[in-house]
């Protein structure tokens, strides 16, 4: 079972287990991560799962599709690393992934 590390705006690192297939955004509202909401229950259109993936590990998911790049312009604090959780699917190749919460 993979294992996600959240880290929260305080540098608290929330270490949680992952079922293979979940989404971050599922994985996160689950085990009531801060900071991550899930609004729209993953269906693209709210960007209340906007995580930053760390370092390393973003060369190892998937790019952003046009329309999450789309919802992803509204968000107020952008970034280069930035995703919308819901889109990316956990597998065992992203055991150990970082994730911070803005």
């Amino acid at each position: 079972m993979p294992t996600v590390h959240y880290i929260t705006g305080d540098d608290t690192v929330h270490s949680v287990d992952a079922h293979e297939g979940d989404t971050l955004m599922h994985v996160a509202v689950r085990n009531g991560i801060p900071g991550i909401e899930g609004e729209c229950g993953g269906e693209m259109s709210c960007a209340t799962c906007h995580v930053y993936i760390e370092g390393e590990w973003r060369e190892r998911i998937l790019a952003p599709s046009n329309d999450e790049n789309d919802l992803l312009e509204m968000v107020d604090d952008l970034r280069p690393e930035s995703r919308l959780g819901c889109q990316i699917k956990v597998n065992a190749s992203l055991d150990g992934l970082q994730a911070r919460v803005p």
